[in-house]
């Protein structure tokens, strides 16, 4: 299989091109072409199999319930796949480990790769993030896109992040919310608010924009609906 991220790092998508046999699931939605030779299934889980206990746990994460589901029947069979934002795509390759992803962020994975939802605690009710998260695990590639450009941070020892910017982060690192400042006043006024503070060895990947501060934003900008009566 061959992955080719084109158009980056603004409007990113990604060509995915297959050897006969070759299967990738990818988000609901996500399809914008696709060539002959691959036949589509579409389920709540793996190809094939039922799974309505995760299917309804990615629905709470905010992720679509149906994931489709693309095997080549012949070389050469490609797809172009693309997230809602506009943004960069990373591929992540699995070996054995696992990474959590925050919501909106899955794009697709190889037939190999087993994604479940990863319950974060009630301490994720204060951020932006939900309360539930994706866990990817096992072998083989992941593709994750982000809100603008995506870069790796290199944990060790502590690191903080806007909950806003957190895009996937490695499954060993432990994670706490909390201020930014010496007071929540001072962080509040200083329009940081809560922020993720990591800690432990490993990456976070990180997104340079917010979907939130940038819904906010153009919020603002929108005139307001006014309803005339005749």
């Amino acid at each position: 299989m061959q992955i080719d991220i084109l158009a980056r790092p603004a409007n990113t998508i990604t060509k995915i091109t297959f050897a006969r046999n070759e299967e990738i699931t990818a988000e609901g939605g996500s399809m914008v072409a696709m060539s002959g030779g691959l036949d589509v299934q579409t389920t709540t889980h793996k190809r094939g199999k039922r799974g309505i206990a995760r299917a309804v746990k990615r629905a709470f994460a905010g992720e679509n319930i149906f994931l489709n589901h693309y095997k080549a029947e012949r070389d050469g069979a490609h797809l172009y796949v693309a997230p809602n934002l506009s943004g960069d795509i990373m591929t992540h390759e699995l070996q054995g480990s696992s990474l959590i992803v925050q919501a909106t962020s899955f794009l697709a994975h190889e037939a190999s790769v087993d994604m479940d939802v990863s319950w974060q605690g009630f301490k994720n009710m204060l951020s932006s993030e939900g309360l539930f998260w994706l866990k990817m695990s096992g072998t083989g590639k992941v593709l994750i896109n982000s809100f603008g450009a995506i870069y790796p941070v290199a944990v060790d020892g502590e690191y903080i992040v806007d909950t806003g910017h957190i895009v996937a982060f490695d499954e060993g690192l432990n994670f706490s919310l909390s201020k930014v400042g010496k007071s929540w006043i001072s962080s509040m006024l200083g329009g940081e608010g809560i922020v993720c503070r990591f800690k432990g060895k490993g990456t976070v990947w990180c997104q340079s924009h917010s979907p939130s501060g940038f819904g906010n934003a153009l919020g603002r900008m929108l005139d307001p609906i006014v309803e005339y009566q005749q």
